[in-house]
């Protein structure tokens, strides 16, 4: 399996082309930094999920919905991308909401995250008739049943559960043990308490519950504990009321290859493995299959995307061990790149504008920002005559690049552009220093 998005190659020039375009055409014509999204790569995951999981559980006589996470990255032709792909979609804010909609994704096929979500969200999300709001405390119901009386609706809801099954790389992206801010927990009873209040709310419709485990999760141990603990909590709920919960959603995380040495959680290997968890804890505990989701959003961007940089300044530092290290400065950074700085992520790099036979030395691809932690790529062997004007790739970037961007030291963010058949257009304009100034309020 290769790092690369499936359309990557290395012409006979020596330049890398992406979907068929040549990418120093396309820094010529976008600039650098710059986001690339490999649209046909990007569509193929989002089918490859679609296609396992619908297969593997359409062996048991169940249905399966697949949302795509739009916080890995979300355009208004992302959303198009994914409503033509027959996926779902999960925003997680009133901007997210917004720009799902302006791709044409109905209503009914997005849901509402979000563990403190503002009134102005919640009721935007009831107008625009939204397929379910995934609540996350006890407060939330009471607003939201509150504001679905006012509006004369009825809100679909899903009960947000921490099932105590801990999984994922760094701490910040487990997302499913008692000591932090998402869900109610399972063990304390919380999130019992969380169904029977939903249930019982007059202007909430309960459809069923939903977990997150974590991220870049390769554990499929993992997602079988996770489904056996909530289809347990489903048949005590039953047991407890009598009714029934329609729907449990899985939640995603499914681990990708960021360097040559790591590995990907293959898709068909996780729907028929977690297809065959359900199966059996329905067998043991009774009742009905319930309609099943899972919410792969790093699986399918992830991979479909790369950075271009333009190196400016190359320095070699002798290291304290007597050997030396290439310091390989480009023009972005932590600003176009948040991961490295937040979670130690690491990467890997290579020239993309020509090919080298130069010796292997060991690098580190770092920005221009005013730290010493603005590290895009910490440790990767790159031609000792890597040199300025070179462009520089750095692959699997398509999730949480652009999403989690900023305009630190008044930095531009890139423009995003997604190439197939040689074409290329752009999803996201870059930014303009009319634009920062737009914002700022001069002195009179």
């Amino acid at each position: 399996m290769s790092v690369w998005s499936s359309t990557v190659q290395r012409g006979k020039d020596g330049a890398l082309s992406v979907g068929g375009a040549d990418v120093c055409e396309l820094a010529g014509t976008y600039g650098t930094p710059l986001y690339v999204v490999d649209e046909a790569d990007f569509r193929a995951r989002a089918a490859a999920f679609r296609d396992h999981f619908g297969a593997a559980f359409e062996r048991h006589g169940a249905e399966v919905d697949v949302y795509y996470a739009g916080k890995a990255l979300l355009t208004s032709q992302v959303s198009a991308w994914m409503h033509e792909e027959g996926l779902h979609l999960d925003v997680a804010s009133l901007g997210e909401l917004e720009i799902a909609l302006r791709g044409g994704m109905p209503a009914a096929r997005i849901g509402l995250h979000g563990n403190n979500k503002a009134d102005d969200e919640l009721r935007r999300a009831l107008i625009a008739g939204v397929g379910r709001i995934i609540v996350d405390s006890f407060t939330e119901i009471e607003i939201l049943d509150a504001l679905a009386r006012e509006l004369g609706v009825v809100a679909p809801v899903m009960v947000r559960v921490t099932t105590g099954v801990h999984a994922g790389g760094h701490e910040y992206i487990a997302t499913a043990h008692e000591d932090q801010k998402f869900g109610l927990s399972l063990a304390s009873g919380a999130a019992m308490r969380g169904l029977v209040a939903c249930y019982e709310a007059p202007h909430l419709r309960l459809l069923g519950i939903h977990t997150h485990i974590g991220s870049q999760i390769m554990s499929i141990e993992a997602f079988r504990e996770s489904a056996e603990r909530m289809l347990g909590l489903r048949a005590a709920f039953t047991a407890s009321t009598g009714a029934e919960l329609a729907e449990v959603d899985l939640g995603g995380g499914y681990a990708i290859q960021y360097t040559d040495d790591a590995e990907a959680l293959d898709p068909a290997d996780a729907a028929y493995a977690i297809a065959d968890a359900v199966a059996a804890v329905v067998e043991s505990v009774g009742g009905t299959w319930p309609r099943l989701s899972i919410e792969p959003g790093r699986a399918i961007a992830g991979p479909a995307g790369l950075t271009l940089y333009r190196v400016g300044v190359v320095k070699s530092v002798e290291l304290d061990d007597g050997g030396r290290r290439a310091y390989v400065a480009v023009d972005g950074g932590m600003s176009d790149n948040m991961r490295p700085v937040t979670y130690g992520a690491h990467y890997t790099a290579a020239i993309a504008s020509r090919e080298s036979t130069a010796e292997a030395v060991a690098s580190r691809v770092v920005g221009k920002h005013c730290e010493s932690g603005d590290i895009v790529v910490r440790d990767v062997a790159l031609p000792q005559d890597v040199a300025r004007g070179d462009l520089l790739a750095v692959p699997a970037t398509g999730a949480y690049g652009r999403s989690m961007a900023s305009n630190y030291n008044a930095a531009l963010r890139p423009a995003v552009v997604a190439v197939r058949d040689g074409q290329s257009r752009l999803l996201v304009r870059r930014d303009t220093i009319e634009d920062l100034l737009a914002l700022d309020v001069a002195p009179d």
